[in-house]
């Protein structure tokens, strides 16, 4: 994947280095449609159990689906430490996009997929909830996150 970390299917993290011949036997040919199906599956109620768990905050179906899908990108170890869990479970929904629009890097640098894919988190999170997406905000000058490091304080 973009972070060089050996993934399969539809992602599915395998390990958190590049793909050497040492991965599980299941995985070294490729797998199946219908196994990579109930690989992403399992992947995704992980990711919803880790937003269920800890956001403390309502969330609409919008906020709810961008923020698993950062989760299954980012993993639960970053989303747990993330400032942008800080900012939802504090309902700063200003300070959503630019804490989103930060995790653009991988490998020490920014790569144009994880830059569409934000914002199309920012648009499906303010989906519906009458709040503009791109409120202006002092957050837009901080530094962006590599995925594969996650966010030190």
């Amino acid at each position: 994947d973009v972070a060089h970390f050996c993934t399969i299917g539809y992602g599915h993290l395998i390990k958190q280095a590049r793909c050497n011949g040492s991965e599980p036997a299941e995985f070294r040919n490729g797998i199946s449609e219908p196994r990579g199906s109930e690989i992403l599956v399992n992947d995704m109620e992980q990711a919803q159990i880790a937003v269920l768990t800890k956001t403390k905050v309502p969330l609409s179906e919008g906020q709810y689906a961008a923020l698993c899908d950062f989760v299954y990108n980012v993993g639960t170890g970053n989303f747990a430490k993330s400032t942008l869990l800080s900012a939802v479970n504090k309902q700063q929904f200003d300070r959503v996009p630019a804490q989103f629009r930060r995790w653009s890097k991988a490998n020490g640098r920014v790569i144009k997929g994880l830059k569409i894919r934000n914002e199309k988190r920012i648009d499906l999170f303010f989906d519906g909830i009458g709040v503009p997406r791109a409120v202006p905000e002092a957050e837009a000058e901080l530094p962006e996150i590599d995925i594969r490091i996650g966010e030190t304080r």
